[in-house]
């Protein structure tokens, strides 16, 4: 089997294709380009497209056979092209998704984020069936097998959790390249050992290399099995929840929504179901049911679509189309009290008002309100808060001068009135993100060995801010009176 393998031939046409060139940079940009779009609109057709024509396949089999031979030369040839190849295909994707208007996640974004044992086990039998076209001569088949490998879609999607800030995203990504890269290397090696190249080791050598490759494999399988182990609990805790709704409303009823956010602590369960009037249930019922069904805590959001006996599919439809509007849960009416209630402080529309149901907080910015100063907006969230008994309610004031911070003649301590100024300045500077607050009079620098009545002052409101988690900075002084300025300037490191 071994002498019917032209051995100097295979290796020349792997060198000859592992290494950098100006058409394996193009054609790696142009398949990171289809990539990034077919992910984007979520196309597996453009995503295999790109697949199709990525050259990266070359300089990792040409990484595999290099350990096989001990040619460090040719393996550091070939790390270089795939390096500078990945580089380039991130770069790339990461600049087209920053100028496209669609950023959303997709699920052939999400499908690539994370790895797991058979991801593992894909790269593996690809790896050795590209290995054995190679050497056998029958090149053509690696069409098939770079598919299989999909080594450009993770590199796209590492591109699109940079420009989109997205360190899980982007950090799945790189972890199933880096999976897919490792073992068809190693697998080339293997398959290189096999059919007899560099047979010029010796015997002691090539067995040490032989327990390395597993050594290695098996250090990669241990997380990989343990993601897959958790994916797969996932899927049957998704199966659980909708048998047991199904159950529960019986078989006239219909899932149509089912969303499990694993992430969150307790678990979040949201759920939409269409059902028969007569099929109403209680949602602390379900929610027990569920809680005793996964074995661990859950929060359970359920909308129930209420239709009359004998409504068809088409009236169905049409409920489950209106559900936001026209069939809310108990929870979605508070939400939407809620929202009218800041509104009415606020000054603004209910639709401006952000309401974040899986933190309870609820943020609008307020309107201009004649007269009024920022103790004044500090009091309206505090009613709002108020009346909101387990959510947090945040407003917003619109930019405008913080609040004088008056001392009595010749007195360097804060009144009750004076700290409740500072107080405000705080609340404010935290609304608006600011990191420092200016405060005229307060010496940069190390403190004077005998501040004067002035720089006292300074000093005192100084500390509160920094009790408060807010950085003082030096500011010129505003008049006669002490006034609490926004810092312009960055704070002092």
């Amino acid at each position: 089997m071994v002498g019917r393998v032209d051995h100097e031939a295979v290796v020349a046409r792997i060198v000859e294709e592992s290494g950098w060139s100006p058409r394996y940079a193009f054609m790696t940009m142009m398949s990171a380009g289809i990539a990034v779009l077919g992910l984007l609109l979520s196309s597996p057709a453009v995503v295999i497209g790109a697949m199709l024509i990525s050259p990266l396949m070359n300089p990792i089999l040409g990484f595999g056979f290099s350990l096989a031979l001990f040619d460090f030369r040719e393996l550091r040839r070939s790390l270089k092209a795939l390096a500078l190849g990945a580089i380039a295909a991130v770069a790339f994707t990461a600049l087209i998704v920053t100028i496209s208007p669609l950023q959303a996640p997709t699920a052939e974004i999400v499908a690539r984020t994370r790895p797991n044992l058979f991801d593992l086990a894909v790269a593996l039998f690809a790896a050795l069936a590209g290995s054995f076209a190679i050497i056998r001569g029958r090149g053509e088949t690696i069409v098939g097998v770079a598919i299989a490998t999909a080594l450009m879609p993770p590199l796209a999607v590492v591109g699109y959790g940079i420009a989109t800030r997205n360190v899980p995203v982007g950090a799945g990504a790189f972890a199933l390249f880096v999976t897919n890269f490792i073992t068809i290397a190693l697998s080339a090696t293997a398959m290189a050992r096999f059919y007899g190249f560099g047979h010029h080791l010796s015997r002691r050598q090539s067995w040490m290399q032989t327990i390395v490759l597993l050594l290695v494999f098996v250090v990669m399988a241990v997380p990989l099995g343990i993601s897959l182990n958790r994916i797969g609990r996932e899927a049957v805790a998704v199966s659980q929840a909708r048998s047991l709704l199904t159950n529960r409303f019986g078989d006239d009823a219909r899932v149509t929504q089912l969303d499990l956010d694993f992430a969150a602590e307790p678990l979040v369960v949201r759920a939409v179901v269409i059902a028969p009037r007569g099929k109403t249930q209680k949602t602390p019922t379900i929610q027990a049911a569920l809680t005793e069904a996964l074995g661990r805590p859950i929060r359970l959001d359920l909308d129930q679509i209420l239709l009359d006996p004998g409504a068809g599919a088409l009236e169905a439809q049409r409920e489950e189309l209106r559900q936001a509007g026209e069939a809310p849960s108990p929870d979605a009416q508070r939400m939407a009290s809620l929202a009218k209630m800041i509104a009415l402080v606020t000054g603004v529309a209910a639709e401006d008002v952000t309401i974040d149901r899986d933190h309870r907080r609820a943020t609008a910015p307020a309107a201009i309100l004649p007269g009024a100063s920022l103790a004044t907006y500090r009091a309206l969230e505090a009613r709002a808060a108020a009346g909101t008994e387990g959510w947090t309610v945040v407003i917003v004031p619109p930019q405008g001068p913080l609040p004088e911070v008056a001392f009595a003649d010749n007195v360097d301590s804060l009144d009750a009135a004076a700290r409740s100024a500072v107080a405000t300045s705080i609340w404010a500077a935290r609304r608006w993100n600011i990191q420092g607050l200016g405060v005229p009079g307060l010496p940069p620098g190390a403190m004077p060995a005998s501040p004067n009545l002035v720089e006292r002052r300074a000093l005192a409101i100084a500390s509160l801010l920094r009790g408060q988690g807010i950085t003082p900075v030096p500011a010129p002084p505003a008049g006669q009176r002490f006034v609490l300025v926004t810092g312009m300037t960055p704070p002092a490191p």
